[in-house]
């Protein structure tokens, strides 16, 4: 099937994740765990990892909708897509559908500069990649849950293409909206929560090109658009 050898890494940390997410994290990548692309095909995240439901085993954890952070089933699905994508760009693949994030979500940051994530949501925004490779491509994952660190792997048949990724630009970055506090009836009074967290908008850019004896394969510059997020809190009003 032409898995010989390693021909593309993605690495990324969740360090503060809460234990719903972290579980919806590991259950990603079990479900990207042992998948295989054959040459041609198209990889779609979305129709891989199937329903993301309680009704499939995940846990409500944040989740960005509707211009909000708010709890819902499958929060943390992204940092699989996140990494899927740097997998992606480090193997060279033709990336046919990508989507960043709405703000920056300091997940994404931890171990990686502004503009290499990648969101997901069904059926409005999906993770795309070709194999055109000229074997089969294995997808291996690897979670670890104490040092909040995922790995996922792409195995195949090397063809002697080289990936260069340029410097990252950030440029019009803008500083979060004063936080805001909403009465909450469902709180004890005197209660105070946060429900989501000030970000920095930006715009970020980066180059990217795949080369194979003097060919080129690839050549892209992948934008990203984020806006300024305020944090917001809950104030208790109840009894």
């Amino acid at each position: 099937m032409g898995i010989k050898e390693l021909i593309g890494k993605g690495e990324s940390t969740f360090h503060g994740s809460i234990a719903s997410r972290e579980h919806n994290v590991a259950l990603t990548a079990a479900k990207l765990n042992g998948v295989l692309v054959a040459p041609g095909d198209v990889f779609s995240f979305n129709q891989t990892v199937g329903d993301i439901s309680a009704a499939t085993g995940f846990q409500a954890a944040y989740i960005i909708k509707d211009g909000r952070t708010i709890l819902g089933d499958g929060g943390g699905v992204c940092q699989g897509s996140t990494t899927l994508f740097r997998a992606v760009l480090d193997a060279g693949l033709p990336i046919l559908e990508r989507q960043a994030h709405a703000y920056r979500v300091s997940y994404y940051e931890q171990n990686a500069k502004p503009g290499f994530d990648a969101t997901v949501y069904d059926p409005t925004a999906d993770l795309k990649f070709k194999n055109d490779t000229p074997g089969h491509i294995l997808i291996q994952t690897k979670v670890d849950l104490v040092k909040n660190y995922l790995r996922i792997e792409f195995y195949g048949t090397g063809d002697g293409r080289k990936v260069s990724i340029g410097n990252i630009r950030l440029w019009n970055q803008t500083p979060p909206p004063p936080d805001i506090y909403q009465d909450d009836p469902s709180l004890p009074a005197g209660t105070v929560k946060q429900v989501d967290w000030k970000a920095w908008g930006a715009k970020a850019a980066f180059d990217w090109k795949v080369v194979r004896n003097g060919e080129v394969l690839q050549e892209k510059t992948f934008f990203s658009n984020y806006r300024p997020w305020q944090a917001v809190y809950l104030k208790g009003t109840g009894g």
